[in-house]
Order: structure tokens, then sequence, then C-alpha cells
């Protein structure tokens, strides 16, 4: 059965149903890096994506935009003059009551009868103001960082904005 669209589960309305402890058979989160390019490094500025909004993330969605934003970086900066973190863990598990679409469907289903739903992704939380990722960089690329994170901007599916602030030198 295919995804549905981010829009079904964007909303905040229940509980968040994170207890895995409980849950059988919760697929993993398909984002498994969340700290790429060189943490290391002397950098004069930080870029971040706040949400203006209260969402859900799904995980496929911060996977591709955390691919994207990588590749983008590393292909314009250098692999070694930036670090992008991604700040947000899906935690929230996502159910689906799923629902037999045939002739003579309605004969082997219950509808909404005890329609608890089975476990299909993950997803992050996210309320008005929090990080859902962040790049430190060096001035000079500052642009590059800027159109990485609009192009994650453009996976995720909600109103975000980028704050720029600078690092303080110890």
């Amino acid at each position: 059965m295919p995804l549905r669209p981010a829009r079904c589960y964007k909303e905040l309305k229940k509980p968040p149903y994170t207890r895995r402890e409980y849950i059988d058979g919760v697929p993993p989160p398909k984002i498994m890096k969340f700290v790429m390019g060189n943490p290391n490094g002397e950098y004069d500025v930080k870029l971040e994506l706040v949400s203006l909004e209260m969402a859900q993330i799904r995980h496929n969605a911060l996977e591709a935009g955390r691919v994207i934003t990588h590749k983008y970086l590393s292909k314009n900066v250098g692999e070694d003059k930036y670090v992008f973190i991604v700040r947000q863990y899906p935690h929230h598990v996502l159910r689906e009551n799923k629902m037999m679409a045939f002739a003579g469907a309605d004969r082997l289903q219950d509808g909404m009868r005890q329609a608890f739903g089975k476990p299909i992704g993950t997803a992050a939380r996210v309320h008005f103001g929090s990080v859902i990722a962040e790049v430190r960089i060096r001035k000079e690329h500052i642009e590059q960082a800027k159109e990485a994170l609009r192009r994650l901007k453009s996976k995720l599916g909600i109103n975000t904005r980028i704050v720029i602030s600078e690092l303080n030198k110890q």
C-alpha cells in the first residue's frame, strides 16, 4: 500500500504515541545520520531552520531533506567546510487503519469499529519556534547555506524560516 500524503499526518490532534516497549512492529526511522560534515571545524555563522507552526514531520521527509541539503553543501562548499545537524528525532509512532478497496470488501472488514490502527512509520513533532536543523559555516559561504536550508524547507511541507546568528569566539 503506498504512502498517504503528508497532510494526513501533519496535524497534532492526539497525544504523542511514543512508548515503543509497548508497541509491536514499529518500523525504524529512515533517517540514520544526524550530524554531517566536519563537526570540529572553525565556523563564524550558524543558520537555523525554525518552525513557524505546530506540526508533525514524517521520518521520510526528514531523510529526504537531509540528503538534499548534505548533497548541495558538499558539492558547493566542500565536505570539510561546514557542519549540518538535524535537530529533530522522529519519536512519535504513526498509525493507520488500513482499509480494503476492492469488490466485496465490505464483508471482510469492520470499518471504524475498534479502529486503533497499525504502526506505519514515525514522525517528529515540532512546535512553534523549535529548531529543525542547523548549519554552521564560514561567512563567505552563507549564501550556499541559505540555499541548502531553503531546499530542506521545501521537503518538509510546513512553514519555516531561516534564522542567522553569529557564533561566539572563545
